[in-house]
């Protein structure tokens, strides 16, 4: 698949320091910490912006310095300086526009909330669909990515074979509802829709005729006689 090249050219000692703290500042596991530590030993101040940082785990803490030859009871934001950076005053959507596409694929896979609601949108499809590999992903998050009339409809296809997501109705709901969906695969989900929603579904007239029909006639069979 076209992200999954991208994704292995992607590397955390190639990320730029802006990358590296938007990614600090919006983690979604703690585990991400070791991994750019361990890919930045030889760019100190990549160590240094771990070292400041709150969220820093004590064992990476005590990697890095000892990397730095630093004793272990070295206060690490001694090891910083607190220079302004204009990047911060900046809005996070800005902020990830300049990122390069590597950069963006590793964010939508590590990244916390608020990054992956904007690389959902986010108009490359390699870095859309990492933010559905996300571990951290909320059905929320899926059932409102899965509304969009933006998506990708790569996006909506790995959606609707994923068994333990289609297990929640509003997300089926969304995908049946939602034009961009290939009428093949609504069509399959139509008989597991409540009456109300087979009555809405009848009257869109945003959906294929071919699902519009299907509907009537589920509705039909669903009334109560």
């Amino acid at each position: 698949m076209e992200n999954t090249v991208l994704m292995l050219t992607a590397d955390f000692s190639v990320f730029s320091e802006e990358g590296i703290e938007l990614l600090l500042d919006n983690i979604s596991d703690s585990s991400v910490f070791d991994e750019i530590a361990k890919a930045n030993i030889n760019r100190p101040e990549i160590l240094q912006l771990l070292l400041k940082h709150p969220d820093t785990p004590e064992n990476v803490l005590n990697y890095i310095k000892a990397i730095l030859n630093l004793p272990l009871n070295y206060p690490a934001a001694i090891t910083i300086s607190d220079k302004p950076h204009e990047a911060k005053t900046q809005s996070l959507l800005q902020r990830i526009q300049i990122l390069r596409v590597g950069e963006k694929l590793q964010l939508a896979l590590k990244g916390g909330r608020e990054i992956r609601n904007i690389l959902s949108k986010d108009p490359n499809k390699g870095v859309m669909l990492n933010v559905l590999e996300n571990k951290k992903i909320t059905e929320t998050e899926i059932e409102m990515i899965a509304r969009s009339r933006s998506v990708h409809e790569e996006a909506l296809r790995i959606i609707s074979k994923n068994r333990e997501w289609l297990r929640n109705y509003m997300i089926v709901l969304a995908l049946v509802t939602n034009p961009k969906t290939p009428p093949g695969i609504a069509l399959t989900m139509v008989s597991d829709l409540k009456i109300k929603d087979l009555a809405l579904l009848e009257k869109n007239k945003n959906i294929a005729e071919a699902l519009r029909s299907a509907a009537k006639k589920m509705l039909q069979w669903k009334k109560p006689r």
